[in-house]
């Protein structure tokens, strides 16, 4: 797979597990019974794989690594905190107001990822 195709995949995971996240967000909020089906349990494991996978074989290509390169070690950094967001907002919550906050804050780290991957800049704004 040639580099373009590979950021195009990347990209595609991206807006499809950003996606998903704010729906099964919204869904959580509303107390939706679609957060039990197996396709929303599984689906975005198999998103994310595709996007961590595209996003190593990338970094691999164009030879720029976190902990090496300022933007890169911010959006493993950032995406770990979203993880932790995430879980809370959508899982580890104990109240509403707790999941509905982390939700907002898990939000607004995916964009700054996806504001620092733009602008291949640590601090974006």
């Amino acid at each position: 797979m040639n580099y373009l195709a590979l950021k195009h995949l990347h990209i595609t995971c991206v807006v499809i597990s950003g996606s998903l996240f704010a729906l099964r967000g919204w869904w959580m909020l509303q107390g939706s019974p679609w957060l039990n089906n197996a396709w929303v349990r599984r689906m975005p494991h198999v998103v994310d794989t595709l996007l961590l996978g595209s996003a190593l074989w990338m970094a691999s290509i164009i030879g720029q690594y976190p902990f090496v390169h300022g933007w890169l070690t911010a959006k493993v950094l950032a995406l770990l905190v979203y993880i932790v967001l995430g879980s809370v907002a959508l899982k580890r919550g104990k109240t509403m107001e707790l999941r509905a906050g982390a939700l907002v804050a898990a939000l607004l780290v995916f964009g700054y990822i996806v504001r620092v991957a733009l602008t291949k800049l640590p601090l974006p704004f």
